[in-house]
């Protein structure tokens, strides 16, 4: 295995938290190696946002996988369930939505990994938050926490005493917190899509919870969201 160089496998989703982080592995000059994936998410049209972006970071390459979750299903992203609309953005303990894709970012987390191995990056940065976010259990401090323990142990990297560190510079962050860094970082947000429910044409429903969280947290940051909504989203619940 030759050398690391200074380079990051950064999750790329298309959306704000995503493109966020892939600011601040530019901001701290890695080279970036973007991963999207097409895995049967019904707001696909987050894929060619993704693709944008990359190419507007000028990534060393963006690699999008293939791996039809909807097939296993269980989730409204991926199956023929409603996408909840006007649903509380805030969730009780151990209320888990039905947008959750079941063991969607340790799936993630497990190709970023590999592709980081590959790839000989020194780190994986995904925009996780624990503050402003749909109540996803894989997006907890202590679930990084417990990865970061497992790739330790399971990669060549690890054992041989090169840790791959998992980024989540996010975590704690809440969502006009994260618009605030990455404006300050040069982010243009109308390339992102948040929509779980798009339209045919791409316009954001302005009803799901992940429009709810975009639209607020751009209000709260006291600046415009440029998202074009096919119904405006509600200021407050």
């Amino acid at each position: 295995m030759s050398a690391r160089k200074h380079r990051a496998v950064v999750l790329c989703s298309g959306g704000i938290d995503s493109t966020t982080a892939l600011a601040i592995a530019r901001s701290e000059q890695f080279e970036l190696y973007c991963l999207s994936f097409s895995y049967g998410q019904r707001h696909a049209v987050e894929l060619q946002a993704a693709e944008r972006i990359a190419r507007a970071f000028n990534a060393c390459e963006h690699l999008c996988l293939d791996i039809g979750l909807d097939r296993i299903g269980a989730s409204a992203l991926t199956a023929s369930i409603p996408v909840p609309r006007k649903a509380h953005t805030t969730v009780s303990a151990g209320a888990i939505p039905v947008t959750y894709v079941p063991a969607r970012n340790t799936i993630f987390l497990a190709y970023a990994l590999a592709l980081a191995e590959a790839r000989a990056c020194s780190a994986i940065f995904i925009g996780v938050t624990a503050v402003d976010y749909s109540g996803y259990p894989d997006c907890r401090p202590e679930y990084i926490g417990a990865f970061q323990r497992m790739a330790d142990l399971a990669t060549r990297e690890g054992v041989e005493g090169r840790s791959i560190t998992i980024r989540t510079p996010l975590i704690n962050l809440s969502k006009a917190d994260i618009i605030t860094a990455g404006l300050n970082l040069g982010v243009d947000y109308a390339m992102t899509h948040s929509c779980y429910d798009p339209a045919p044409d791409g316009g954001a429903c302005g009803e799901c919870d992940s429009c709810l969280l975009r639209f607020r947290g751009f209000k709260a940051a006291g600046v415009d969201d440029p998202t074009r909504y096919a119904r405006a989203p509600q200021p407050l619940l």
